[in-house]
């Protein structure tokens, strides 16, 4: 409607000023109408009137919204060409956009560039930079930008600490996150929601239980309420130490705060019921989450089928194929690859080259980890006529041999006295570029 009024006002012969493009340019973009946008940029410079660096940098926000680094560029070039000078927003929209990306060399481009024209970087451009940093995990870069942002005599605040924290846990840096940690308190900025979920979740992939409890309490404490994310961050960390009864407490304790657990609570727990060998708990909870309407994700079965095959059931794996269907989920690589190496386990070699045989009629296609798996299978149980037919097969479908293949092959013929089939084995890993073991 606002864009309608622009014709209209031309219709009766009144001339839009350069506000009231602005406005309308700003409404199109927020409405992604980008395009239009765009258009009527070019309307507005047909008229008379000149662009300003504020036009410009609302199509730029766009672009960075919608991660258009061409048409961000192409907007950029055309802002130089009509002489229209950048500021630090037009600015702080690229390094921001092409951060993001992953091409933190293009955001560092443009950051030299903006201070050669004399602007003076602001804690969200250094908050950017740093973020980018953080994702490609160059904490001593990240901290290195962070030095030069206090050296211009600028505050960290808890976007920027969260930023660090966040790089520094997932690069599982815990002692240099717990000293940035004190220091964000020591210089007054008040940790939130986001810093102890961040923190909590670092101590969890680490396995330090005790800690992430530490920081969960002192979440607590501050009326910073957790939420599913939280919960589940400790959920996994319990299960990762194999202390399931823990775990299970704190599903029972989120239900009793009214955080309602979800699949991915569901699927930690399961995992980690699997890993311990507990199968039939693990299937209670999977009974639960389908009476409670949570779908279940191929992730869930598989810690399923791997729990049974660890178990030495790969029979009732089998048949829990038939439960997966139920659900309308079908079994991929994974599956496939985990059942295979229960079969292998029990010695269960003719079911184990049924399912690879079956595998195509499912839509799914064998790998290297699949060929590998069953070849190593048949060579340990002697069978070197099979393992070799299983080699020659994967060949014919350009899947490449890797060491692991050879080594199974190799091994086997040695154990056969097949010294001759064996050396020859090993002469085309070499001449495929592998280095043998030379264990056999």
């Amino acid at each position: 409607e606002a864009y309608e009024v622009i014709n209209l006002m031309k219709v009766t012969g009144l001339r839009p000023c350069l506000l009231t493009y602005n406005s309308i340019i700003n409404g199109l973009c927020k409405n992604g109408h980008y395009s239009r946008a765009r258009q009527l940029l070019v309307e507005l410079a047909e008229s008379g009137l000149a662009p300003d660096t504020a036009s410009y940098n609302t199509l730029l926000a766009e672009c960075c919204r919608t991660g258009n680094l061409q048409e961000a560029e192409s907007v950029f070039k055309e802002m130089l060409c009509r002489a229209i000078i950048p500021d630090l927003v037009s600015y702080s929209s690229l390094i921001g956009l092409f951060s993001r990306t992953g091409r933190l060399d293009c955001s560092l481009a443009y950051y030299e560039d903006m201070k050669s024209k004399g602007l003076t970087p602001d804690n969200v451009v250094y908050t950017i930079l740093i973020g980018g940093f953080c994702r490609n995990g160059s904490m001593k870069e990240a901290m290195k930008m962070r030095d030069e942002m206090l050296e211009q005599g600028l505050h960290m605040d808890v976007v920027t600490y969260n930023t660090i924290l966040n790089g520094l846990c997932k690069e599982k840096m815990l002692h240099e996150a717990d000293e940035l940690f004190n220091e964000m308190v020591e210089r007054g900025v008040n940790p939130d929601f986001y810093t102890f979920t961040t923190l909590t979740n670092g101590c969890c992939k680490c396995g330090n239980m005790d800690k992430a409890l530490t920081l969960f309490e002192g979440m607590l404490l501050r009326n910073l309420k957790p939420d599913v994310v939280t919960y589940n961050s400790l959920i996994d960390g319990f299960c990762k130490v194999g202390d399931m009864e823990k775990a299970f407490n704190l599903r029972d304790e989120m239900i009793s705060v009214s955080i309602s657990p979800n699949y991915i609570t569901y699927s930690i727990l399961i995992n980690g019921f699997c890993n311990k060998g507990c199968v039939s708990d693990a299937l209670r909870l999977w009974d639960e989450m389908i009476d409670l309407g949570i779908k279940p994700t191929i992730v869930t079965c598989n810690s399923i089928i791997k729990g049974y095959c660890r178990s030495g059931d790969a029979s009732r794996a089998d048949k829990f194929l038939n439960n997966m269907r139920s659900q309308r989920i079908f079994p991929d690589s994974v599956t496939s690859n985990t059942l295979l190496d229960g079969f292998i386990r029990e010695g269960n070699m003719d079911k184990a080259l049924d399912l690879v045989n079956e595998m195509g009629n499912q839509g799914l296609s064998p790998d290297v980890i699949t060929y590998n798996t069953i070849l190593d299978g048949f060579c340990k149980f002697g069978r070197m006529k099979e393992a070799n037919m299983l080699y020659r097969k994967m060949v014919e479908r350009g899947i490449n041999p890797d060491k692991s293949t050879y080594t199974s092959l190799i091994n086997g013929h040695v154990s056969l006295d097949n010294l001759k089939e064996a050396f020859r084995f090993h002469d085309e890993m070499l001449q495929r570029g592998f280095v043998p073991d030379d264990k056999f």
